[in-house]
Formats: C-alpha cells, sequence, structure tokens
C-alpha cells in the first residue's frame, strides 16, 4: 500500500515537472477543450491474454509465446466466429477483457466510428459515431479514412482520425460513451493519415505529420488536456510513435521528416535528434536494445540502423524497400516482409543479411511473430506462416481466406483476430474474424 500510494505522488509530481519543463522550453501546455487542471489517472490496465494497442503489449509486433494459434485455416477450418464490418478500414483490433475493439469509416453513411463485438462470439456490442461528414479527403488508394488502430488503458479507449482538414483525438469509455475529443493540429493531406495512438504513464500522445506542419501531442488520458506539445517539420509523413526503455530510460521514437528523433515522454524534452531516415515512413521503429530501425519508401528506400544511445551514429544502411510493414527483431537478428512480398533477416547489430525468399504477393499487413513462428499476409488475403530461422526461410503453411487483407493481425488467448474483405454482389464488404482452434 505504501509502495502504490507513493508510486501514485510521483505521478503527480512527475506531471506538474512536465508542465515546469514544458515552460521552461517553450513548448505548449494549452487545453484544446477547456479542461482544467491536471488530473490524477489511475494507472493502465492490462492482462497477458489482452492486445491493449497498435503491435501488443510491447509494442515490438511480438506475441506473448506461450499463444498456440492456428497454422492453417480456411472459410471454413478453424473459424470460431466473424463479424461483418461497415466501410473500408485498414486499423488492426485490439482486444481487451471480453471486447474486441475496431475503427471504421462508412462512406455510404458518411461517418468515422468505432465498433465494439463480444470477444467470445462475436456478436456487434455498440457502435459510436465519432465523427459525421469529413470523409471527402483524397487519399492514396491503399490508405483509408480509418487506417489507424484504437488503444485502450483499461478504462477508456483511444482512437485518432483524419476528418476534414484536422486529426483528432478521441476518448470513450468502455460501453462507448464519448468523454473527450481534443484536435491534435490541422492536417494537409498528401497520401493518408494513419499514426495510432499511444499510452504513457497519465498520458495519450498523438502523431499527426503532415506537409502543413504537424505536432506530437501528450494529452491526460483522463481529460484529454494538453500536457504538452511539440512542432513537427512541414513533411508528410504516416509512422506511429513508440516508447522503448533503452540506454538506460524510456525514450519516445519518432521516424519519418528526415529525422530520427528521441523525445523524454512525460515532457517532450528532445533527448536527440538525427538525420537517419527518410521523409516519408509507415513502419513503427523496433529496437535490439541498443538500435533503433528505420525503413521508409519515399524519396529513396532504405533500412537503416541508428544507435539509440544519443550519439547520433549510424551503424548500417541499405537500400531495401520495406516500406509499409514493420519490422521484427529478436534474439540478434532482424526480420523483414517487403512491399514486394520478399522475406528478409538481416543480423541487427551489422546489418548482414543472413537469408532472403520469396512469398507471394503485395504486402501492406504488419508481420507478428508468435514463438518461432512469423504470420505474414498479403494484400491478396494469404497469409504465410514461416519459421523465425536464422539460416533460410522456412515456410510453414499458406492459408487463404478472403480477397483482400490490409490489417495487421493480432494474437492472444491463442486465437488470431483478423479484418479482411471479400467481393460480395459486385461489392466490397469486410469482416472480423476469429480464428482458432
Amino acid at each position: 500500500m505504501l509502495h502504490s500510494t507513493f508510486q501514485k505522488a510521483f505521478v503527480r509530481l512527475s506531471s506538474f515537472g512536465a508542465l515546469l519543463m514544458c515552460s521552461s522550453l517553450g513548448l505548449s501546455n494549452e487545453p484544446l477543450n477547456g479542461a482544467g487542471a491536471i488530473a490524477e489517472v489511475e494507472p493502465i490496465q492490462t492482462t497477458p491474454t489482452d492486445w491493449p494497442w497498435w503491435r501488443g503489449l510491447q509494442h515490438d509486433g511480438i506475441a506473448s509465446a506461450d499463444q498456440n494459434p492456428p497454422v492453417n485455416w480456411s472459410d471454413s477450418e478453424n473459424i470460431i466466429w466473424s463479424a461483418p464490418v461497415p466501410g473500408r478500414s485498414h486499423g488492426s483490433p485490439i482486444v481487451v477483457g471480453d471486447q474486441v475493439v475496431l475503427t471504421a469509416a462508412d462512406h455510404d453513411r458518411k461517418l468515422q466510428s468505432v465498433l465494439c463485438f463480444d470477444r467470445k462470439t462475436g456478436k456487434p456490442l455498440w457502435e459510436t459515431v465519432v465523427h459525421e461528414g469529413g470523409l471527402d479527403v483524397k487519399n492514396n488508394e491503399k490508405s483509408s479514412m480509418a487506417s489507424a488502430s484504437a488503444a485502450c488503458d483499461g478504462k477508456r479507449l483511444f482512437v485518432n482520425f483524419l476528418n476534414g482538414d484536422s486529426v483528432f483525438m478521441t476518448a470513450l469509455d468502455r460501453n462507448g460513451k464519448k468523454i473527450w475529443q481534443t484536435k491534435l493540429t490541422n492536417y494537409i493531406n498528401h497520401q493518408g493519415f494513419g499514426s495510432s495512438p499511444l499510452l504513457y504513464q497519465d498520458l495519450v500522445i498523438g502523431v499527426s505529420d503532415n506537409k502543413g506542419g504537424g505536432a506530437v501531442v501528450a494529452m491526460n488520458r483522463a481529460t484529454g488536456e494538453i500536457v504538452w506539445k511539440r512542432d513537427r517539420p512541414a513533411k508528410p509523413n504516416y509512422s506511429s510513435p513508440v516508447i522503448f526503455n533503452v540506454a538506460g530510460k524510456d525514450q519516445m521514437f519518432l521516424i519519418g521528416c528526415d529525422l530520427v528523433t528521441s523525445l523524454n515522454p512525460l515532457t517532450g524534452e528532445t533527448l536527440w535528434e538525427v538525420e537517419g531516415a527518410t521523409t516519408e515512413c509507415v513502419t513503427t521503429t523496433v529496437t535490439d536494445g541498443k538500435h533503433i530501425y528505420t525503413t521508409g519508401g519515399y524519396p529513396k528506400n532504405h533500412v537503416s540502423a541508428v544507435a539509440a544511445d544519443g550519439s547520433g551514429k549510424l551503424v548500417w544502411e541499405n537500400p531495401t524497400r520495406s516500406y509499409v510493414p514493420s519490422l521484427l527483431t529478436r534474439n540478434g537478428y532482424l526480420y523483414a516482409v517487403m512491399d514486394a512480398g520478399i522475406a528478409m533477416c538481416w543480423k541487427s547489430d551489422t546489418g548482414e543479411e543472413v537469408w532472403k525468399g520469396r512469398l507471394n504477393g503485395t504486402f501492406s499487413s504488419s508481420p507478428v511473430m508468435v514463438g518461432d513462428l512469423i504470420y505474414a499476409s498479403n494484400e491478396e488475403g494469404q497469409t504465410f506462416i514461416f519459421k523465425a530461422s536464422t539460416e533460410k526461410l522456412e515456410i510453414v503453411s499458406t492459408n487463404q481466406l478472403g480477397t483482400s487483407v490490409f490489417s495487421t493481425p493480432v494474437f492472444c488467448g491463442n486465437r488470431m483476430y483478423q479484418r479482411i474483405a471479400v467481393d460480395k454482389d459486385g461489392k466490397r464488404q469486410e469482416l472480423l474474424y476469429c480464428i482458432g482452434q
């Protein structure tokens, strides 16, 4: 009990210190929704059987090693349930408690919403409309108006949407009731928006990089009040932020806008920043404990390793195109699935190529590692399962479900949850599948 009390006091002091730091650095902490004083927020609550935000519990695309999802399925094999999803959306599901939650953009109804399904049965539980109108935005053909995943702190759900000419963060309770909404920035669209919310202590953090000059914004999870805000370069970029403990401290990493940036997640203070990325990045970075990996596709293709100790050292780089699918790293090796369907493995410290091999098709979904296996879905609905080998590409199985996949699958409770699309009477119909034994 004493330890818990001390933790709460520390968090309150940290929030106050963050405000002082913002003032000393000239950063904005002005609330956009009229919220009052910084509210004390309960700790983030997760369980090992949840997948509560983009890329999973550890933010790295790796499921817990004790998972046992199927390696074979079809539309008639190992399907627990499926549920129709309105519109066209590429955000991954999240799984928290007995709920599966998705973002959606429905152009027929002209709205963006959050959908909740029963985890055991797939029964629709509720839908909350977050924005009406504002979907008439010209995007890349592979983008959607709901490409970001939700995040959950155990009590609240957080979603980011580009709507009209602005990006908004919205908080809902677990029953779908709106709690608050905060505008992050205006947004000059180039190819879409897909950056997912990030949770840290009392904060929820959103990034809205864009050609008009974006920002990274940290808000109080309970109220939506802005605690700190940092301007970003006026360049298009699509990556989600991530926090890892590297070099003895928590660092929030941003890639893209021609930079690799490390911030103190409590205050927004720049810890270090180097030129080590291309302009437009989509992937979320990973770390091996020493390096941060950047991948981009415009104006140049590259995969690179940057030292995460603040030295600014570019350790290695190659011209491989891994633009959209995020990387995986484990035990000194880096795994990638290229957009063009090539799987690769490098030594993470040197960039030395270990192996590469062809899968099939084009990939936008990110691979996920489950134990010693990697699951990777292409845009045509094929999911390849191959070993996280350090010797060669070893494909275990190939499974077809639907005709289109852009969303990354998630794994928890020995089940796989995946958003897919089928052609139905000449129209695209999206479905949420629960795949299990």
